[in-house]
């Protein structure tokens, strides 16, 4: 058991028979994401990449700097990182070949920049991440993604949902080229706002988890450098769910076990609906942008937070 191996696109494919989640082996994996290549390469061409591999005996782990190992025909970036203050090597997955490779190395889930490569301060897309509390509750993500999109409809603008593979939705906008990720910031957490003020009992933007009192998390900090799983991208749970396109009519209906590895080739075998259903690029309304920068960054403002309550409670004894 486990020892499988074939070539494919001049790479070699091993071990394809290890189990890799409940339900499902790396042959899974390895057959999911070259029978979809032709839709998921479009979601990561040119995009630095960040993956979660899932190596047998070791925890799952985000790989965000290509290892030592990895063949020169892999294409990649050099992108200074702030926390860490060191450059890191991002691949560019642009090729099956590539795809394959990944796919070989037990990477599982797939999670590119906003921005393409050269370009990093011009992300493409404005993204909210609705993110339910625990439990059976992809209905109220569902619920507060139509919050989030009566407010872009409010705004002036459109965009198009996804599930996000786990219990969450991702809504996208595609922006024109010429906003900076400043601006796209700044306009994604004045729409975070506008969602949470429309139901306020359903959605909130609290970004520390014990203030929002089980209710959506509207998360407006996929901006700038941010990664966010890519559509058609499978996800570390069991039996391998997708990230998947969903018509707005249709998003009360589905629920994310819809669409797994065995289910999302045949819904994407003649057409890319993720394609089909995103709007063209918009100009960011001036006056989202300014609302935005009044309001503080999440992640900031939360670590300030935290900071004054570890205070208070030393203060307090």
């Amino acid at each position: 058991m486990g020892a499988a191996e074939e070539t494919r696109d001049g790479v070699s494919l091993t071990n394809l028979d290890q189990p890799l989640v409940d339900g499902a082996s790396k042959r899974d994996l390895v057959d999911y994401l070259d029978g979809v290549s032709e839709r998921i390469l479009p979601q990561l061409r040119d995009r630095p990449l960040s993956v979660i591999r899932a190596l047998r005996g070791q925890a799952p782990f985000m790989q965000k700097n290509l290892p030592k190992y990895t063949p020169e025909w892999v294409r990649r970036v050099s992108v200074w990182a702030e926390a860490s203050q060191r450059e890191v090597s991002y691949a560019l997955c642009d090729d099956r070949r590539t795809l394959l490779w990944f796919a070989n190395q037990r990477a599982v889930e797939y999670h590119p920049t906003l921005a393409r490569a050269g370009r990093l301060d011009r992300p493409t897309h404005m993204v909210l991440d609705l993110d339910p509390p625990e439990g059976d509750s992809f209905p109220s993500a569902v619920a507060a993604a139509l919050l989030v999109r009566q407010a872009l409809t409010d705004s002036g603008l459109v965009g198009a949902v996804k599930t996000s593979g786990a219990k969450g939705v991702h809504v996208f906008v595609p922006v024109e080229a010429g906003a900076d990720a400043e601006e796209l910031a700044a306009a994604t957490r004045a729409l975070a706002a506008r969602a949470e003020r429309l139901d306020p009992a359903l959605a909130t933007t609290a970004f520390i988890r014990e203030d929002r009192g089980g209710r959506v998390f509207v998360d407006s900090t996929r901006a700038g450098g941010a990664t966010v799983v890519a559509a058609y991208s499978p996800r570390l749970r069991p039996g391998l769910p997708v990230s998947f396109p969903v018509d707005w009519a249709a998003l009360p209906d589905v629920t994310p076990g819809d669409f797994t590895v065995r289910t999302v080739p045949g819904l994407v075998a003649e057409r890319d609906p993720w394609l089909d259903l995103m709007p063209e690029p918009q100009v960011l309304p001036a006056e989202l942008v300014e609302e935005g920068r009044a309001i503080p960054i999440a992640r900031v403002q939360a670590m300030h937070e935290g900071k004054r309550r570890a205070r208070a409670r030393r203060q307090t004894g």
